[in-house]
């Protein structure tokens, strides 16, 4: 049961995990959008600049050799308003299957070489594809990290259409939401080519516009300051 458990992104039963933002942060009719897999040179930049325009925040989970590869991006996601956390060292498919040892490796890792580039160290992790296993609270409590799935998500690694993208993630949606998205490589797609995610977030931000919504950090919704 507790192996099935670790399959299901939301599921609860292996412990904490924040699906949705805090009822205080539903109350000021807050969203928070975030990004997994980067920082990717092409792409992220795409993704940083289309926020601005947007005038959107949002919480990129950062890969930790991606980070240790490119520091300066990381610092600039944390320049432009955004927070960066912790999504696994290398983003590997069987990370949920790793004993207490190689997950300990693991998320220290990613710790140690995000918290390098971005002066701060993150406060959140979110599993590589959503799995996880028993093993990975303690590994998250000594390292002071909390952990979190989402309430939507846009499947931008397998949809390749931005209005499809865009209509999953809107669908009833509400103020307390967990969105996301991804940048980088690992949508499938050359970045030049077109990412969905790029023509999703200013849809995005008119609907949440619309139904008078904004869309903040994690650290901002759940009681820290605005991006780092």
């Amino acid at each position: 049961m507790l192996a099935g458990a670790g399959l299901v992104p939301r599921s609860r039963l292996l412990g904490p995990n924040l699906v949705r933002l805090p009822e205080a942060a539903a109350r000021r009719g807050e969203v928070a959008l975030t990004f997994d897999d980067g920082p990717d040179p092409e792409a992220t930049p795409r993704v940083l600049d289309c926020l601005d325009a947007a005038a959107l925040k949002a919480t990129f989970f950062v890969v930790g050799k991606r980070a240790r590869r490119h520091p300066a991006l990381v610092r600039e996601i944390v320049r432009r308003g955004h927070a960066v956390e912790n999504h696994s060292d290398r983003h590997s498919t069987a990370f949920g299957w790793y004993g207490f040892a190689r997950t300990q490796r693991e998320v220290a890792a990613a710790q140690a070489a995000i918290t390098a580039a971005a002066g701060v160290a993150p406060v959140f992790f979110r599993a590589p594809f959503g799995v996880r296993n028993p093993l990975l609270d303690p590994v998250l409590a000594r390292c002071g990290l909390r952990y979190v799935s989402w309430s939507r998500r846009g499947f931008d690694t397998i949809v390749r259409d931005p209005a499809r993208v865009m209509a999953r993630l809107v669908e009833s949606l509400a103020a307390g939401d967990i969105l996301l998205l991804h940048d980088g490589v690992a949508t499938g797609a050359s970045p030049r080519s077109g990412l969905p995610a790029l023509e999703a977030i200013p849809a995005l931000a008119s609907r949440l516009q619309s139904i008078g919504l904004r869309s903040v950090t994690l650290r901002a919704a759940c009681g820290g300051t605005d991006g780092q």
